[in-house]
């Protein structure tokens, strides 16, 4: 891979998903697309930068094959316990039956899962109208986490009591029952475009995301998150992660864990709405 070809990687990658590629992460680039490269029988780095140009449906392969996607069932477990202990008397207690939870970067699924097992005990759906939106950039984890089947050793940290409630066995493998899978709705999304889903949400999940963008792309998601989100909701965000510089429109009240600043939504132009 050449400078000039990492180079337009790198660019186009930014201008497609927002990610930011500095130099370090280039030999990260060339063993993940290596994979691609294979898989098409192109023998240069230069050939396949021209083939992305000619080939619009290479582009999600492209864009797949760049993103990361480390996650693990109740990851950061202080949000879960935070929503669990903090939020759910909360929500419990007010008139509207209606509740929404949008992950917004869902991985495999181990998320909005996990999300949909602290709540469900809570909100049975006899009585709540509960809906957790899961979504990501990458097709290829949308398609593992709608399948909601995971190998026994991921579940390994999770509460025996938990595994049994809402997994079962399926050859050799965990699968999540449908009493959790049904309050979750998996759809493909890229941060950077637009955004169909109308709100608002009660919660917003969007960890270790905002760390691959630069501030610019981290001010428009932001912004566009406060319009989501309701008056009384609430935004989680990774553990390495701050909105420290990036919006006024929040207060931290946790570790991670931002509530709307009250009266006040910045429009994407910057200007109080």
């Amino acid at each position: 891979m050449t400078q000039r070809d990492f180079e337009f990687i790198r660019e186009l990658a930014y201008n497609q998903t927002g990610i930011v590629l500095p130099e370090r992460k280039r030999h990260m680039v060339y063993s993940r697309l290596c994979r691609r490269l294979r898989a098409l029988r192109i023998r240069s780095f230069f050939e396949y930068c021209g083939y992305l140009q000619q080939e619009p449906d290479e582009m999600g392969h492209f864009i797949n094959a760049l993103t990361t996607n480390l996650t693990a069932f109740f990851r950061e477990k202080h949000h879960f316990h935070y929503l669990r202990d903090h939020l759910v008397p909360k929500w419990r207690q007010r008139r509207s039956r209606r509740l929404r939870v949008w992950s917004s970067a869902c991985s495999t699924g181990e998320e909005p899962y996990s999300l949909a097992m602290t709540l469900e005990p809570f909100f049975p759906r006899s009585q709540w109208d509960l809906k957790i939106l899961a979504t990501d950039l990458d097709t290829n984890v949308l398609t593992k986490a709608e399948a909601g089947i995971y190998p026994p050793e991921t579940l390994e940290n999770l509460p025996p009591t938990l595994a049994e409630q809402y997994f079962t066995a399926q050859g050799g493998m965990a699968k999540v029952k449908d009493s959790v899978r049904d309050l979750v709705f998996f759809r493909q999304l890229n941060l950077l475009e637009s955004w169909p889903m109308q709100g608002p949400f009660d919660a917003i999940f969007c960890r270790n995301v905002l760390i691959y963008f630069d501030n610019p792309t981290k001010k428009k998601i932001i912004q566009k998150f406060r319009q989501l989100l309701s008056d009384d909701g609430y935004l989680f965000i990774g553990h390495s992660e701050t909105l420290h510089l990036i919006s006024d429109d929040f207060d931290l009240i946790g570790q991670t864990i931002y509530k709307p600043r009250t009266g006040s939504i910045s429009g994407l132009n910057g200007e109080r709405k």
